[in-house]
């Protein structure tokens, strides 16, 4: 651990632009052009991960969040009157043991090879910059970004740029016409479903089982409550392990009818699944991850999907396996550190 403050370590540009590349336009991002960066999400799912795309309410979301300050952190590119690439740069809030920049965004795949994904890499990187320059705590820095290993492309572009791989995620699906073991939860645990009364427990209990996990920070109260109103949010296939009044364990549910046709099934996604320290090896995400499935099940879905750290301190990907998931994809977690 540095004593040296990142405001002290990292090199910023005092003003970021991007490269000029030959037919297109640079500005940042405004409310106005959500619907369009949904359209261009969309194009690059259907090459990038298929089974998923981001919807409008994330997009809008991601752009009003109170540490996102579109004017600085996000820009897109247009050419031929439409918007072609698209990048934010998020800085999320109350970092405890990193300051993490994290990049987001793409190219549309028919514009690719034109040099627009490099000049965008290349602002993402300056305004991450700036975001790591600001903070006067003595912690890591990190710029972090992901790649897909259908799109080979984007990770040699990170490399060659300094970002090194630190990190393989692998996305995993089941049927869920597959038998699904019947599991209890331990005594005196005891099995409910997520509600609004129970959401801050929940949220303490996220952020309690994910401090030892790679990379994770603590999720403010407005990220969180971001997050749990979505309308793909599924609290009837959200489960919780509860030990008198606290939540110990829990298993988050979306589903976005969307993604179905791009998936071809119906699917229910689980973006999170955690157990504090105390009660980890006792069967509780088993028999959470067993109650959710079911209940997916008997709502007519064809399979569920997560994605999970190959190298999760908790043997995630081996609970996973055990319990019928299979790999379906890969991607990869991109770093520079300071």
């Amino acid at each position: 651990m540095t004593e040296v403050p990142l405001s002290a370590r990292v090199e910023a540009p005092a003003q970021v632009q991007p490269a000029p590349v030959a037919g297109v336009s640079w500005r940042n991002a405004t409310l106005d052009v959500v619907d369009a960066v949904v359209e261009l999400y969309a194009a690059m799912s259907r090459v990038d991960h298929p089974e998923w795309a981001e919807t409008r309410d994330e997009i809008e979301q991601e752009f009003q969040h109170s540490w996102v300050e579109l004017r600085r952190d996000s820009l897109v590119a247009e050419a031929d009157g439409a918007i072609v690439a698209h990048g934010l740069v998020i800085a999320p809030p109350a970092p405890e043991t990193i300051v993490r920049s994290v990049l987001f965004g793409g190219v549309h795949p028919q514009h690719r090879g034109r040099g627009i994904g490099r000049a965008l890499l290349g602002w993402q990187e300056g305004r991450a910059r700036q975001q790591l320059a600001a903070s006067t705590l003595a912690l890591p820095g990190w710029i972090l970004c992901y790649s897909y290993d259908r799109d080979p492309s984007a990770a040699r572009l990170l490399e060659r740029e300094g970002f090194a791989t630190e990190r393989y995620f692998s996305q995993l699906q089941r049927e869920l016409s597959a038998p699904i073991p019947e599991l209890e939860l331990p005594a005196p645990l005891r099995l409910a479903t997520l509600s609004p009364e129970l959401s801050e427990a929940t949220r303490v209990a996220k952020n309690a089982a994910f401090r030892d996990h790679w990379g994770s920070q603590p999720t403010s109260v407005e990220g969180w409550n971001g997050q749990l109103s979505l309308p793909s949010l599924r609290p009837e296939l959200s489960f919780l392990a509860m030990e008198g009044g606290e939540v110990v364990g829990f298993v988050i549910v979306n589903v976005n009818e969307a993604d179905f046709e791009l998936q071809g099934f119906a699917g229910s996604y689980i973006s999170l699944v955690g157990v504090v320290a105390p009660w980890r090896r006792r069967g509780v995400a088993p028999a959470l991850l067993a109650a959710s499935l079911r209940a997916a099940r008997d709502a007519g879905l064809e399979r569920a999907v997560l994605d999970v750290d190959s190298e999760s301190p908790t043997g995630a990907l081996g609970l996973y396996t055990g319990m019928g998931f299979e790999a379906a994809a890969t991607s990869r977690a991109h770093v520079k550190s300071f």
